[in-house]
């Protein structure tokens, strides 16, 4: 592709077939459009999602030949990016007022949760054998890995997550929980 091409040229030439004229339209336009959608947007991955709604819009209209200035592409790409900005804002919008009205519809009231009392835990933690309540309190308490805390106790890591699992399980049935 002659990279001295105005981008006056591009657009007849996309509206002829021309891939190359339209890789370099979108390699031209692309970092502007992303500039665009940075300032308007304030997010890099929304501003990335501008980009790629942008060009297809204008690839469609430029393969019609629907643009009649082709002097007028740069002006036509920023206005393109206007609209989808306006489009994406008031799309936005209209999703909040739904939710608001009938986002209670949409999320099932879910079950309360049981009260657990400390008290009673304390119990349920002390009624496990030493090396179950080691295993919880390193996992839980002092936030240690499987590895970390089987390499404390001198066990296996799969030792570890066996246990803590059959400690979990026996403090449930100590709680009431299901």
């Amino acid at each position: 592709m002659d990279v001295g091409l105005s981008d006056a040229d591009l657009a007849p030439r996309i509206a002829d077939g021309d891939r190359d004229a339209e890789a370099e339209m979108c390699r031209r336009m692309g970092p502007r459009i992303r500039l665009y959608g940075l300032r308007h947007l304030r997010s890099p991955s929304a501003a990335d999602d501008l980009v790629q709604q942008v060009l297809m819009k204008v690839l469609e209209a430029l393969r019609t030949a629907r643009l009649q200035e082709s002097d007028k592409l740069v002006h036509f790409v920023l206005g393109t990016c206007r609209l989808t900005v306006l489009e994406l804002r008031r799309s936005s919008r209209r999703q909040e007022e739904l939710l608001k009205m009938f986002g209670g519809d949409l999320v099932p009231d879910s079950p309360p949760m049981p009260q657990l009392g400390d008290r009673q835990l304390a119990r349920c933690v002390q009624a496990l054998d030493e090396r179950e309540r080691s295993v919880i309190v390193m996992t839980f308490y002092d936030d240690q890995t499987a590895m970390e805390t089987g390499r404390f106790l001198g066990i296996s890591e799969a030792n570890v997550r066996v246990i803590r699992h059959r400690a979990l399980r026996q403090l449930r049935v100590c709680m009431g929980a299901t």
